[in-house]
């Protein structure tokens, strides 16, 4: 009983660790001063392109706006900072081999010629993974200056689109402004 307990502890750590939310990855331009941005729009064109319902695009476009202006970020007419977004997702589909003993064999009572043993088959699970780029344009310049991704499962249900959505968005958001090297 001992040795299962670190067994079960581990086994729970690696269940915790693989529902792990959001992999982000960020870039930047380092000659940018992200002191100079204090004010946001929206780039339509960029975001017109982006192949989503307008439903999802208008959730993505909430939870970044809801994220810079916690930042001190204020959304303008004339911003210095211009944010688009692009998306893509693909189908993940994992499968795992469950290989066990049971109760099982030949006869009424479970016996037969392999014992108590018995094969399992395969879990198959699908799911659809997302990325969401999150550009950050400099208005003047025209050039982009940061760009944030992040990559994760998608809520299917209507009523859970919404909370995967800010989450996503404010773990890459987490990563603005990045941390500048110091020389």
């Amino acid at each position: 009983m001992k040795t299962f307990k670190p067994i079960l502890m581990l086994m729970l750590v690696g269940l915790l660790a693989s529902c792990s939310s959001v992999r982000v990855a960020t870039d930047y331009d380092q000659n940018a001063d992200f002191n100079d941005y204090k004010t946001f729009a929206f780039f339509k064109p960029g975001i017109d392109k982006a192949e989503i319902s307008d439903l999802d695009k208008k959730r993505i476009l909430r939870a970044i706006e809801n994220e810079l202006m916690s930042k001190g970020f204020t959304k303008s007419e004339n911003p210095s900072m211009l944010v688009s977004i692009f998306t893509t997702a693909q189908q993940r589909v994992d499968v795992y081999n469950n290989m066990g003993w049971g109760w099982g064999g030949f006869g009424p009572w479970g016996y037969g010629p392999w014992g108590y043993g018995g094969l399992y088959g395969n879990n198959i699970s699908r799911t659809t993974e997302g990325t969401l780029y999150i550009d950050l344009i400099d208005a003047n310049k025209k050039e982009l200056v940061w760009q944030g991704q992040g990559t994760g499962y998608l809520a299917e249900k209507v009523n859970e689109k919404q909370a995967r959505i800010n989450e996503i968005v404010n773990e890459i958001m987490m990563e603005y402004p990045p941390q500048m090297a110091k020389n």
